[in-house]
């Protein structure tokens, strides 16, 4: 197994790519702590690694506060010592274009998705750097290269998340930790299931999605958890500073 023995943190984790990671890095041997706002969605996740062998520790936390986050870090380092692997796939996407998005729905978008990954990554980090090794697998998007427009916060924040983390991959590279970027297409979670009702026409708009990837598909979280497993593993040593599209040729087109 790929991940036996070490120990994994993934934020937004009860649904789409953070549930489909989880599970994959559970059942190639990882323990996983898992990080939500959903506790119910966390609790029945928990459950089902659990009934198939693995081990789930569920943390019920906003991302986006110090202090929870601090207490998230501390229980995963109470109960099992170390960590090994961190993936920040917590986000939210709330649209408009900049003339029509308030300061409110900015913060928030920026909170959760750049605020929140720089914390978990501050606090988690620690232990890497004692250990002298880790792997950190962040969650951008193919929008912060190629938008088809209205979503201005999420698209920002998700080009701060690949600059970020290009220079920590510099920065901690010669303390065994390497640092890479997920960058995913339109893929079939929830984040996307909500983007569709702020348009008059969802199903105009979910074609388009199709066709704007030539592979001609919306993607699936277990695509782009096995892209996360593989920069989580032994298997990228040599692999940091990266964005990895996993997009359908998206960005190619």
């Amino acid at each position: 197994m790929k991940l036996e023995n070490r120990v994994a943190i993934v934020t937004g984790a009860a649904s789409g790519i953070g549930a489909a990671s989880a599970r994959l890095f559970a059942a190639e041997g990882a323990r996983v702590a898992l990080v939500d706002l959903d506790e119910a969605g966390l609790l029945d996740l928990a459950n089902e690694i659990e009934a198939e062998g693995g081990h789930a520790l569920a943390i019920a936390a906003d991302v986006s506060r110090a202090e929870q986050v601090r207490g998230g870090v501390a229980h995963v380092m109470e109960k099992w010592g170390r960590i090994d692997i961190l993936m920040t796939a917590a986000g939210i996407s709330l649209g408009g274009t900049v003339d029509t998005v308030d300061e409110t729905t900015w913060d928030r978008t920026f909170d959760v998705n750049v605020k929140g990954t720089y914390l978990w990554i501050h606090h988690a980090i620690q232990p890497m750097i004692a250990a002298g090794s880790g792997a950190i697998v962040t969650v951008g998007s193919q929008l912060a290269q190629s938008s088809p427009g209205r979503n201005a916060a999420y698209v920002a924040s998700k080009g701060a998340i690949a600059s970020f983390t290009k220079t920590m991959a510099v920065d901690h590279a010669a303390q065994g930790i390497r640092v890479n970027a997920l960058m995913p297409g339109v893929i079939d979670t929830p984040m996307p299931a909500r983007s569709l009702t702020r348009y008059a026409d969802p199903e105009a708009m979910r074609s388009f999605w199709k066709q704007r990837h030539p592979i001609g598909r919306i993607g699936k979280p277990e695509e782009v958890a096995r892209a996360a497993l593989f920069l989580a593993s032994d298997d990228s040593s040599f692999v940091t500073g990266t964005l990895l599209f996993v997009d359908g040729g998206w960005t190619a087109h």
